[in-house]
C-alpha cells in the first residue's frame, strides 16, 4: 500500500524547503536535493525517475511479439487497421440518416428490378438480364448461367454487390483513400460468398460433378492436399519444376563481372559482329527476381536488345536472409545501380548509359539519376521507366496497405524475422486480384478437378523473394506513405533531390491493367521530369504487358511524346487523342533507343581484368539460385 503518511512528510518537507532556499536566496538548488534525507517511500519516487530500460523494452517486446505473431496468419494485414476503417464506415454511416434513406430506398428498388426480372423471366420470351456483370468480372459468362435458377441465383448476387458498393461509397468525411479501402475490403467478402465458389449454385461445376459422379471433386480434392503439402514444405507449386533457371529460362548466355553484399551484374554476350556505342543496365525491382526480363528464349527482353545490337547489362538482387536486415534504402542505392554503373564505366569506358528501370528499379533508378546530376556527373543517354513510379499520391490499390497503423504492424512483423516473408507479400498481391488469382483457382482445381498449365510468366512469379525489414520499412514510409520523392524531401548523402534535375530522353511504359503501378500514375512522369518523355500505353498487366514479345496475341499500345516544352495534357485526354497501334511495343521502343545511340563499334569485352571486373562466373549466377 501506499505510506500515505511518508507522503505528507514529502510535501512538507519540499513546502519547507523551498521556504528556506527563498530565504537565503539559494536559487541554484532544487527540491531533488532533499531525496537523500527524505523517507523512503515508492509513490514520491515514481515522478521523478524515468522508467528503466529493460521495463520498457519488455513491454515492446511483448507488442511486436503479438504482432509478429498475427501477421504470420494474416498475410501481413493488421487487424487493427481494418478495425478502424469498419469504425470510421460504421461511425459516418450512423451520422448520415440520409444516405441510410437512400439506401433503403436503393434496397426496395433493387428488388422490385429484380421481382420484374423473375415475373418477365418466367412468362415471356425476354430473358434480358436485369444486371450485367462488370466487364473485369469473368465468373459468369458461361451460358449455363442463363438458365433457371442459375441465373436468378447470379442475378440477385449483382444486384447485392451493386447495393453494397453504394453502402460504401461517396459516406462525407470519409478520406478517399478510406473510402477506397472499405470499398475493397466488402468487395473482398462479397466475392468470397459468390455462388460462382459454391458446388450447388455454380453450375458449371454441379455438371461437372454429375457427369463423372464426383470424380472432379475426388481428384480437386487430391490436388489441395498436393498444394497444401507443399505449401508446408516451402516447395513450388506443381508444374514450376519444368521451368528451371539456367535451364529453359534466364538462358541467354553472359558472364557475372560484378559481385557485392547485394548483386551481381550481369553483362550479356554479343550476338552481333558491332553494338550500339551505349550501353543498357536494366535494373529491376528488388521484389522479383529478374529472369522475368530474360524468360524463356521467345519472350526475353534481354535476348532481344541484344539481337538488336546492344550491349545489355542486368541487376540480379540477392535473395536477403536475416543477415540483410539492416540494409536500407542508401544500401540499395549504393550497391545497385551506382556499383553497376562503376562497373560499366571500367568495361565500357567514356560513354554514356541507356539506363532500363522496371517496377521499383525505375524508381531506385530515378533517385541514382537525380542524385548524380545533382552531383554534376550526366552518366545516362536515356532512361526508360517500365512500369515504373515517382510519384505514389495515386499508387493504386496497393496503398489500401499503406497507413500508419498497417505499417507499424508490418514493422512489427518484419522485425522478429528481419524480412518479409515471401508467402505474406504474395498474400497481399493476390488480393488485388482475388478473383483471378484466389477463386478463379479454387473453382478450377478444387472443386473441377482441373490442373491449371503451367507457364514461364507463372512459375517466375511463383519464385518469390523476400525483403529486409530496414529496406522494406523505410521505402513504404518515405516512398508510399509520406511520398517524399515526388515532394522534394528525399535526401541522397544528406541531401535532398529532384527527379527535375533528370535531363536525358525518357522513354516511360504503362500497362491498362496494372494493379501495381496504375498508368496514369506512371504518366506522371510528364509532370516532374525536365526532359523530353515518350510515354507509351500498352494492353496487359504489370508483368504480362511487359513481356510482350513480338508476336504475341492481342497485344497494342499507344505511343506520343511530349517535348520539354510542350504544354502538359492529362492522362484521360492523352489516351483519348493518341492513336493505336497494334502489336507489341518492344520494336517501337528498339527504335526509340537506336535513334538515340551512336555509331555502332565493336564489342566490348566481357568484363575487365585490367579494372578489377573479372568475370566470375557463367550467367544467371548464383544471387537469383538463392530461395
Amino acid at each position: 500500500m501506499i505510506d500515505v503518511e511518508n507522503i505528507e512528510t514529502y510535501r512538507g518537507m519540499t513546502k519547507e524547503y523551498i521556504k528556506t532556499c527563498e530565504e537565503k536566496k539559494h536559487v541554484n538548488r532544487t527540491p531533488r536535493q532533499l531525496l537523500g534525507k527524505m523517507p523512503m517511500s515508492a509513490f514520491p519516487f515514481q515522478r521523478w525517475s524515468k522508467d528503466s530500460y529493460s521495463s520498457t523494452a519488455f513491454f515492446e517486446l511483448a507488442d511486436r511479439s503479438i504482432d509478429a505473431m498475427i501477421g504470420r496468419y494474416s498475410l501481413g494485414l493488421s487487424p487493427a487497421a481494418l478495425f478502424d476503417l469498419y469504425i470510421d464506415w460504421s461511425m459516418g454511416l450512423a451520422f448520415a440518416p440520409g444516405k441510410r434513406a437512400q439506401l433503403i430506398d436503393k434496397w426496395a428498388r433493387k428488388n422490385a428490378k429484380f421481382a420484374s426480372y423473375v415475373s418477365r423471366y418466367l412468362t415471356s420470351d425476354d430473358n434480358s438480364a436485369c444486371i450485367d456483370p462488370l466487364p473485369q468480372d469473368n465468373r459468369f459468362r458461361s451460358e449455363a448461367w442463363r438458365q433457371q435458377p442459375f441465373n436468378f441465383i447470379y442475378q440477385a448476387f449483382l444486384l447485392n454487390q451493386q447495393w453494397w458498393y453504394n453502402a460504401t461509397t461517396g459516406i462525407k468525411g470519409l478520406a478517399p483513400a478510406e473510402e477506397h479501402a472499405i470499398e475493397f475490403s466488402a468487395r473482398q467478402i462479397l466475392d468470397m460468398y459468390a455462388p460462382s465458389n459454391f458446388i450447388f449454385t455454380n453450375p458449371d461445376i454441379l455438371q461437372k460433378t454429375i457427369e463423372t459422379g464426383g470424380a472432379n471433386l475426388v481428384q480437386g480434392w487430391n490436388n489441395f492436399i498436393e498444394d497444401w503439402n507443399r505449401s508446408i514444405a516451402g516447395h513450388k507449386p506443381v508444374g514450376a519444376e519444368n521451368y528451371t533457371v539456367g535451364k529453359n529460362v534466364g538462358i541467354t548466355p553472359g558472364k557475372v563481372v560484378l559481385q557485392n553484399d547485394l548483386i551481381e551484374l550481369i553483362q550479356y554476350e554479343p550476338t552481333t559482329t558491332d553494338v550500339y556505342a551505349e550501353p543498357i543496365l536494366i535494373t529491376p525491382a528488388w521484389i522479383m527476381k529478374y529472369y522475368i526480363l530474360d524468360l524463356s528464349p521467345h519472350n526475353s527482353m534481354v535476348k532481344y536488345l541484344v539481337n538488336q545490337g546492344h550491349t545489355v547489362f542486368m541487376i540480379s538482387w540477392k535473395n536477403p536472409d536475416t543477415g540483410d536486415r539492416d540494409k536500407g534504402m542508401d544500401d540499395y542505392l549504393r550497391l545497385g545501380p551506382l556499383d553497376a554503373l562503376d562497373a560499366i564505366a571500367a568495361i565500357v569506358p567514356d560513354r554514356q548509359v541507356h539506363g532500363v528501370g522496371y517496377c521499383l528499379g525505375g524508381t531506385l533508378l530515378a533517385i541514382a539519376a537525380a542524385a548524380l546530376q545533382r552531383d554534376g556527373r550526366n552518366l545516362f543517354k536515356t532512361i526508360s521507366f517500365l512500369a515504373s513510379q515517382v510519384d505514389f499520391e495515386e499508387a493504386g490499390e496497393l496503398m489500401l496497405f499503406v497507413n500508419e497503423k498497417q505499417l507499424s504492424f508490418l514493422e512489427n512483423t518484419m522485425w522478429e524475422q528481419g524480412f518479409l516473408d515471401t508467402k505474406q507479400m504474395a498474400g497481399a498481391f493476390q488480393l488485388l486480384r482475388s478473383n483471378d488469382l484466389i477463386w478463379s483457382r479454387l473453382q478450377k482445381e478444387y472443386l473441377m478437378g482441373e490442373r491449371q498449365p503451367m507457364n514461364d510468366l507463372m512459375a517466375w512469379n511463383a519464385d518469390a523473394t523476400r525483403m529486409p525489414f530496414r529496406m522494406h520499412s523505410e521505402y513504404l514510409r518515405q516512398l508510399f506513405l509520406n511520398n517524399d520523392l515526388a515532394e522534394g524531401r528525399y535526401h541522397v548523402d544528406g541531401m535532398p533531390i529532384s527527379i527535375e534535375e533528370i535531363h536525358a530522353p525518357i522513354f516511360a511504359v504503362g500497362t491498362q491493367k496494372d494493379h501495381v503501378a496504375p498508368w496514369r500514375s506512371v504518366y506522371k512522369l510528364n509532370l516532374f521530369a525536365d526532359a523530353d518523355v515518350t510515354f507509351l500505353l500498352t494492353s496487359g498487366g504489370h508483368n504480362a504487358g511487359i513481356v510482350s514479345e513480338p508476336g504475341h496475341p492481342r497485344r497494342s499500345y499507344q505511343m506520343a511524346t511530349k517535348n520539354d516544352h510542350d504544354p502538359y495534357i492529362d492522362a484521360d485526354m492523352w489516351a483519348e487523342q493518341t492513336p493505336t497501334t497494334e502489336g507489341s511495343w518492344w520494336p517501337a521502343w528498339s527504335s526509340w533507343l537506336a535513334a538515340r545511340s551512336d555509331d555502332h563499334v565493336p564489342p566490348p569485352p566481357l568484363g575487365s581484368l585490367q579494372q578489377g571486373y573479372e568475370p566470375l562466373r557463367d550467367a544467371p549466377g548464383l544471387y537469383v539460385l538463392g530461395d
